[in-house]
């Protein structure tokens, strides 16, 4: 299902870029949408799954169905009216919250701070729709049920695609369909899961009680991983302020950069870190060490194989990813080149950035928020101080593709995360790598020499691919896509891994 999501956000890409291509107007759509997608990501998919599941486990482990039912209601009560209160003031604000996150909109002849203005009013209220469909997504995930919150995010694609096609024509400034494209989108997720919550008795009925002890646990442990699990969307908001500053494009050549890097993070990464923190946090309240940790280590060997080799596959591969499947009408040669250095730049940090979701969860199922905080704050701090140690100079020397010293910036800072992540679980006893980690990790190595040579000996210059007809570069890359998996996987095959050795048992 998250494969069949991540697709039909590939095709709403590629209209997106088709239809609207690198342009101020652009730029200043991905503001708006990114302000509230950042705050889902950091109050919903971020610190309040992560908070909301293990209370949940605990509950359903620990006390009975009507606890758990009340849990449920209040739950749903406080998070609705919290985010009312922020959708609203969202509203208002709207050219407050562009003047602080895009800066250099400020001023600007061609409009583009009033354009981010508008649009953020009408996808403001995404926040609201999407955070309590996350709610619903972690009940049914916390039962077992991943399927229904996997395929949700369909929705949300079909309704850009829709309002690219159909109702940009409609506006004045075509680009504000996308604005609504959003809004429909966020209450076309939230109903679509519902049906599901009513079928296992789930639905919760909002209501409020101030004091109630599994919302105050929840707030708890909510506040600190605000920081500790979405220092990545941090980042890349704190990227596009800067990027605000820098040529027109940049904005939208970071965005569809980050994209392509988001297919192997959300399909593994967010994936295999959805199975386990309810799987964690179970055998956390059960008290079964050695099985938590071999489902940590489960994630992390699968997570590793797959990491690796879609790091190089984009690394070698991203003018032609870029070629084959955007370089269409409006979005040019010339923005090619320029996406394609961010996404060389963001996939060398993606094993990093898929390592953070799978080492997370190891703190949050056992209900420790406080680390992942200071570890997140760490790393944050890096960030910004690597934008300004890159960026600067890569600018003052003249140097092409400044907005790519962003994505790299990122990269090294989730590397840091990541370390520190492991490090902490390792030191406290959380995690023992079982026998066998030395060879794995040779092995793998190997596998990953011989793709690249492969690849870069097989790859032709980026400057011919935009000669050919469309299907004709999409067959070539899905013919050396195919290459280099082969490659992979037969090094691999003959050094002796086995799929079997990933299945968890």
């Amino acid at each position: 299902m998250t494969l069949i999501s991540r697709l039909f956000g590939f095709l709403r890409d590629m209209v997106l870029a088709i239809s609207f291509g690198a342009t101020g107007s652009t730029d200043a759509f991905f503001v708006a949408f990114r302000i509230p997608n950042f705050l889902r990501r950091l109050f919903a998919e971020g610190a309040f799954s992560q908070a909301f599941v293990p209370v949940f486990a605990e509950y359903r482990e620990q006390r009975g169905r009507e606890a758990l039912t009340d849990l449920l209601d209040h739950t749903a009560g406080a998070l609705t009216l919290t985010l009312f209160i922020v959708t609203a003031v969202g509203m208002l604000a709207a050219p407050l919250l562009i003047m602080v996150f895009a800066p250099g909109f400020v001023g600007e002849e061609n409009g583009r701070q009033v354009l981010a203005a508008d649009m953020l009013r009408v996808t403001f209220p995404y926040l609201l729709f999407i955070s309590l469909t996350a709610m619903a997504g972690g009940i049914l995930n916390s039962v077992g049920r991943f399927a229904v919150p996997a395929f949700t995010p369909v929705f949300l694609n079909l309704s850009l695609i829709g309002a690219a096609l159909w109702g940009a024509p409609l506006f004045e400034e075509p680009v504000k369909a996308l604005a609504w494209g959003v809004f429909i989108g966020g209450a076309a997720q939230l109903l679509f899961q519902i049906p599901f919550l009513v079928r296992r008795g789930l639905l919760p009925r909002p209501r409020l009680r101030r004091a109630h002890d599994g919302v105050k646990k929840i707030i708890r442990l909510m506040l600190p991983a605000i920081f500790g699990s979405s220092v990545v969307q941090i980042n890349l908001l704190v990227d596009t302020l800067i990027a605000s500053f820098l040529m027109a494009g940049s904005i939208t050549w970071l965005y569809f950069s980050d994209r392509f890097v988001e297919l192997p993070l959300a399909l593994f990464g967010v994936a295999i870190a959805t199975v386990i923190l309810p799987r964690l946090s179970r055998e956390h309240a059960a008290k079964t060490p050695e099985a938590f940790n071999n489902t940590l280590d489960w994630a992390l060997r699968l997570t590793l194989v797959v990491a690796v080799p879609a790091m190089l596959g984009l690394i070698w591969l991203a003018g032609p990813i870029l070629a084959s499947l955007i370089q269409y009408r409006d979005f040019t040669a010339f923005d090619t080149r320029m996406a394609a250095m961010s996404l060389v730049a963001y996939a060398a940090g993606l094993p990093a950035f898929m390592l953070i979701k799978i080492l997370a969860p190891g703190y949050f199922s056992r209900q420790d928020t406080r680390t992942p905080v200071k570890i997140g704050v760490i790393a944050m701090l890096a960030n910004m101080g690597l934008n300004v140690a890159i960026v600067v100079p890569w600018v003052m020397l003249g140097l092409p593709g400044p907005h790519a010293g962003l994505a790299l910036a990122t990269g090294i800072s989730a590397l840091l995360n990541a370390g520190l992540l492991f490090r902490g679980l390792y030191r406290d006893g959380v995690y023992r790598p079982p026998p066998g980690w030395r060879t794995f990790i040779v092995r793998i190595a190997a596998a990953a020499v011989v793709m690249s040579v492969v690849l870069w000996l097989a790859t032709p210059a980026l400057a011919a691919w935009g000669d050919w007809p469309a299907l004709d570069r999409v067959m070539r890359l899905l013919g050396l896509i195919a290459l280099g998996a082969a490659a992979y996987g037969a090094t691999l095959w003959v050094l002796g891994v086995r799929p079997g050795q990933f299945l968890m048992r």
